[in-house]
């Protein structure tokens, strides 16, 4: 059977590298592209048209929700797996009305990127059959299960969110003019970039700020936060 192809989409090369490595031991799948923003991400998918692609939602330059819907429009054959830190119900709403076959949340273990990299493939398989559908096969698509607790959204900040980070960031953000990036938030109080970047979306998922993409001096976009005045 052909491999399934996979592109992966993630700014950060070092996680990008631990995916790559993760999916060489996994019989059955082939990488056949990495993107780290989100102009290169519509050119792999527009060129490779992948089977599956794994997204993450933070992009220097766009969200993965973005990536989603242009992924739907211009190669609907793809699949997509989330890989995020993103935790936040409009991004999960999003992923789950669009069909995405899984959202993993980091940190990850091989474990449970195993897991799902094979349930995905043993779906793919069924989905491949020609015929009638057996019912256990039908029910493996939508992993039928008996729910036996209520879902409970708790009004707390999501997994990653430490509220003495997020006033430290708020706090910031009321002293700078012109909005700034994730990298240069990142720099001025000492976290990575990723991690401003994550605390600067949850704000926006607050609405407690807003983003614009402006030109920089190197003429590319860049993706600057603003916090709304109260």
């Amino acid at each position: 059977m052909k491999p399934i192809e996979i592109l992966i989409i993630e700014d950060d090369k070092r996680i990008a590298e631990i995916h790559r490595r993760f999916i060489d031991k996994i019989e059955g799948f082939k990488v056949v592209g990495s993107a780290h923003n989100g102009v290169e991400a519509k050119d792999w998918v527009e060129a490779l048209q992948p089977d599956l692609v794994l997204l993450d939602v933070y992009l220097p330059d766009a969200l993965g929700t973005d990536i989603m819907r242009f992924i739907h429009d211009y190669s609907p054959d793809t699949d997509i797996i989330f890989i995020t830190a993103a935790a936040e119900v409009d991004i999960v709403k999003k992923a789950y009305r669009r069909g995405v076959a899984d959202y993993i949340l980091k940190p990850l273990t091989f474990d449970r990127f195993q897991e799902s990299l094979l349930s995905y493939k043993a779906k793919r398989e069924a989905l491949e059959a020609v015929g009638i559908m057996k019912e256990d096969s039908i029910q493996l698509l939508w992993n039928k299960r008996t729910m036996t607790s209520t879902i409970i959204i708790e009004n707390l900040p999501p997994k990653g969110i430490d509220p003495i980070t997020k006033e430290k960031v708020v706090t910031h953000l009321r002293q700078v003019d012109g909005g700034i990036t994730a990298e240069t938030l990142g720099v001025e109080i000492g976290v990575s970039r990723s991690t401003a970047r994550r605390y600067l979306e949850y704000l926006v998922s607050e609405k407690r700020a807003y983003t614009e993409l402006l030109y920089g001096t190197v003429g590319r976009p860049e993706r600057r936060y603003f916090i709304k005045q109260p």
